[in-house]
Parts: C-alpha cells; sequence; structure tokens
C-alpha cells in the first residue's frame, strides 16, 4: 500500500502550495461529490522517487461550534486514514487560539503529529518557531512552500523516515552505442519475458479494480461477476482504509477483484447507500492491472468521471470503460450518450467501450474478454528490433516536423517495460517533438503491436554526441597551417 500523507491545518497557511508542490498539481484529483468536503483534494505524488498519497483536507475556519466541531469529520477521517500527518501553520500570521484547537484535537488521535511552519520567508526561524514549540510536538519544521524553501529537508528529514523509506537515487544512462544499445535491450527484454512467465505460474491472475461515482452500479456489478457460476475462494477484509480483495475464478482464470463499495454478500447489496471513498479508489487504481470504470447511461459523464478517469490514466493502469444502466434508455438518450463519450472521452480512446447492465447482466459476458483484451495488451512482448522497424516504417510515412534550426531525427526504439507498455525511443532533438507527432507514434505502434485497453508510456531520449565536451587538441601541425591561411589573408589584403 502507497504511504498517506494528510495535511491539515487553517485556510490560507499554505496547504494547497504544499500539496501542488508535492503532486505538481497535474496528479491532483478534486474531489467534489456528495459526502465530502468540497474542497478536499486527493493526488498522487514521487517524493524522492518515492510513490506517496496526499490529501489535502480543507481549512478549518473556526466557524464550527466547540472543538469537536472544529476539526471537521472529514479532515478527522483524512488524519486517522494517514501514515503521515502534517498540520501546517504560517509564520506571517504567528500562533493562534484555532492553532491550538486544532493542535489539541490531534492530540487526541493517538497519532505522531509533525509540526510544519510556513511562509518563514523573510523571517529569522530561530525567532519565529519559538511561539510553535509551545504547540508540544516534538517535529517541527520551517519551509516556505511557494518556493520550495526547506521541502527537500521535510522530505528528507521528516517525510522518509516516518515511512521507514529512504530516497532512491536514479539510475545513470550510461552511454553505449547504438548497437549496444539494441543489444542490451533484446537481451532485457528476453530475460524480462521468461520472468513474466515464471511469474504467471505462481500468480493469482490479474487484479481488477471497479471504480466509478457514488450509486453507478459498482455495488452490483461486483455481485453479478460473482455469480452463481462463479468460484469465489475467500473474502479478506482489510484495515478502515483498505479494499476487500476477493479472489475467484472464472472458465479456469483466476481474478482478484479489488472491492471499493464494500460489498461482503450478496443479500447485503441494497441495504445501505454505497458509501464513496476517494482514498479506496485511488490505492484500489494502484494496486490494479485492470481498472473497470463504470458510468451511470441515465446521468451522463460528469466532471468528477473525467477525474477519476484521468487518474486511471496517469497510473498507466488498463483500462475498460463500462456504461451501466443501459436497459430500458430511450434510443434518443443512448444516442446523446454515444456522442457524448465521443466528444469527451477521446482522450481514453484506447479503451473498449461495452454499453451493460449489471442489475441485469447484459453484456457482463463482453466485459470480462474486454478485461482479458486489456491485460493482455499491458503485458505484450516487444524487443527493439521490432520497436524500431515500426519507427522507421511510421518515420518513413510521415517525418517529424521541424525542430527549431535543427531537424529532428528518430534513431531507433527498445522496450523500457511493461504494465503499462513503455518504449524508449532515441534520436536527435526529441525534446522539440510536438505532442501531436507523439500521439501518432502513440497510434503507429498501437497499431502494429495490436494494443488494446492500455496506454503506451513514451520515453524520448537523446543520443549522446561522442564528440561534445572534448576540447580539440592544437598541435603544431594546427598551428603552422593557422600562420599559412594569416599570411594568404595578409597577401590578398595588399593586392585589393
Amino acid at each position: 500500500m502507497l504511504p498517506v500523507i494528510a495535511l491539515v491545518g487553517r485556510p490560507n497557511v499554505g496547504k494547497s502550495t504544499l500539496f501542488n508542490r508535492f503532486t505538481r498539481t497535474r496528479d491532483a484529483l478534486v474531489a467534489d461529490l456528495p459526502g465530502l468536503t468540497r474542497d478536499r483534494q486527493y493526488g498522487h505524488a514521487k517524493l524522492q522517487n518515492n510513490p506517496f498519497i496526499i490529501i489535502d483536507t480543507g481549512g478549518i475556519t473556526g466557524g464550527e461550534v466547540g472543538v469537536d466541531g472544529l476539526m471537521a469529520e472529514q479532515s478527522m477521517q483524512a488524519v486517522r486514514e494517514a501514515d503521515i500527518v502534517l498540520f501546517i501553520v504560517s509564520a506571517r500570521d504567528g500562533l493562534t487560539t484555532i492553532d491550538e484547537s486544532i493542535a489539541q484535537q490531534l492530540r487526541l488521535e493517538n497519532k505522531t503529529i509533525n509540526l510544519v511552519v510556513n511562509k518563514v520567508d523573510g523571517f529569522d526561524q530561530n525567532t519565529v518557531l519559538t511561539d510553535f514549540y509551545s504547540l508540544g510536538f516534538e517535529s517541527v519544521s520551517a519551509i516556505a512552500a511557494a518556493h520550495g524553501r526547506g521541502v527537500g529537508r521535510l522530505v528528507e528529514d521528516v517525510i522518509l523516515p516516518a515511512a521507514n523509506l529512504s530516497a532512491i537515487e536514479p539510475e545513470p544512462t550510461p552511454e553505449f552505442s547504438e548497437e549496444q544499445l539494441i543489444a542490451s535491450a533484446e537481451d532485457s527484454a528476453d530475460s524480462e519475458s521468461e520472468e513474466s512467465t515464471k511469474t504467471d505460474e505462481i500468480e493469482l491472475g490479474p487484479k481488477l479494480a471497479i471504480i466509478g461515482r457514488p450509486n453507478v452500479g459498482k455495488s452490483t456489478l461486483v455481485n453479478r461477476m460473482l455469480g452463481e457460476d462463479r468460484v469465489v475462494v475467500y473474502d479478506m477484509p482489510g484495515t478502515t482504509r483498505d479494499s476487500i480483495y476477493i479472489e475467484m475464478e472464472r472458465r479456469d482464470k483466476k481474478y482478484t477483484l479489488i472491492d471499493t463499495a464494500g460489498v461482503r454478500k450478496r443479500g447485503r447489496v441494497h441495504e445501505a447507500v454505497e458509501k464513496f471513498s476517494v482514498l479506496k479508489t485511488l490505492q484500489a487504481i494502484n494496486d490494479a492491472n485492470v481498472v473497470i470504470m463504470i458510468f451511470d447511461a441515465r446521468e451522463g459523464i460528469t466532471e468528477q468521471d473525467l477525474n477519476l478517469l484521468g487518474f486511471a490514466i496517469d497510473a498507466g493502469r488498463s483500462l475498460v470503460l463500462g456504461i451501466n444502466k443501459w436497459d430500458n434508455l430511450p434510443e434518443d438518450k443512448r444516442t446523446d450518450v454515444k456522442e457524448a463519450i465521443t466528444r469527451r472521452l477521446h482522450f481514453a480512446d484506447f479503451a473498449r467501450v461495452k454499453f451493460i447492465s449489471a442489475l441485469h447482466g447484459t453484456n457482463v459476458g463482453h466485459l470480462w474478454e474486454a478485461v482479458d483484451e486489456a491485460y493482455a495488451g499491458a503485458r505484450v512482448k516487444m524487443n527493439a528490433s521490432k520497436l524500431t522497424r515500426i519507427l522507421e516504417m511510421a518515420v518513413a510515412k510521415h517525418q517529424p516536423p521541424a525542430g527549431g534550426r535543427f531537424k529532428i531525427k528518430l534513431r531507433f526504439a527498445h522496450p523500457g517495460g511493461h504494465n503499462p507498455p513503455r518504449i524508449v525511443i532515441h534520436g536527435n532533438q526529441t525534446k522539440s517533438l510536438p505532442n501531436s507527432y507523439i500521439r501518432y507514434l502513440e497510434k503507429s505502434f498501437r497499431e502494429a503491436l495490436k494494443i488494446i485497453g492500455t496506454p503506451i508510456k513514451f520515453e524520448l531520449k537523446e543520443s549522446q554526441n561522442p564528440y561534445e565536451g572534448r576540447k580539440k587538441k592544437v598541435t603544431e601541425e594546427l598551428l603552422e597551417k593557422s600562420r599559412r591561411n594569416r599570411k594568404k589573408i595578409k597577401k590578398l589584403s595588399k593586392k585589393k
């Protein structure tokens, strides 16, 4: 499970700034859903190359009645779920009564609280921290989140030790010739293929995460998939923030369903309104091989659908889209939904779309077929020679556009990993390659490799110039040549 960091504190103390710095904003997921605080945010972060989930709990204003009301239930739930709690205060505002009330409530949770004094730029740290030590927290850090000052030290000295992790140094890319790189990639692909084959013999099949907004039919679909003709091996509930993992078999194939809806028995599906947990959903996405995203055909595609879908794609998971409650939908409404899918889900056009009825079982069998297809796509076998041939054919058909003063040249490609398929392309001026051309390359590789239902990730690398950084040796021969050239220039100038 990924470690979870919760950011708590008053409004305008810099929680969102720190959240955006951790997540680099593009991974942020705004959870604007029933039962959740409107400005509560969840995001993915890599800190010193270690993955985390970050929760911004929203500001506590002090307008609530009493200390229990002061810390909103959603914020408290985030604190309970978190592995690491960062209590953010502002050096500019100094210690306030609301800070003291929040600190008192946090102590009741029996968690290690890490006090982070933000906005220390322009202040003497020793002076500004004095008041905050009175809160009694052992861990006190000073940062300026807007400029990044002190954030690296916060990660190294507080966050990583609290999660029992250490910084992971990225592996340096060695300089090899094109032939050496291709040969090395071929060997790597072969060994990886052998290793995955061995793993296949002992694994429990792909993990399937069924996600979606509340009441779109996830619970009904889980129970439909665990129907009478299926074999459930066991059903083990996890902790408060864990989803339920259900091992099952279908047609002699093993699968593990990750149930974020909390369904345990078939008879209890309709008892209560399904509770939605963003954290459970994000954890399930990260742990899954294939994500089944369920939409409600009667409600159409909402912004929250798009946010969840974007998170699954960013995580690189194989994807199947299920449009539920399709039965008894009027024909004109069906046309509207299909047009909305084409218009709003174009960024997920690699995924199969299945129109289903979880309640009646309509097309659920086709959903299983799409799951198997997507899982196979994520594990497709690739080698450097085949990828390079596909690249050469794509470039021959459609040359890259000019990249400034220099021409973009794509030289060769090799595998960079699986789940999702990752393709490394080497060349000159690759950083100048526009997104439109990368999309063209993705389409070319997808068609040639027959990859359906999974995103393809590209890594663009500049070919090393063997003469870069080398100084030209000044020899006696070169000096003599230079003297002769200067004499010729003088003679020519005298003649003129």
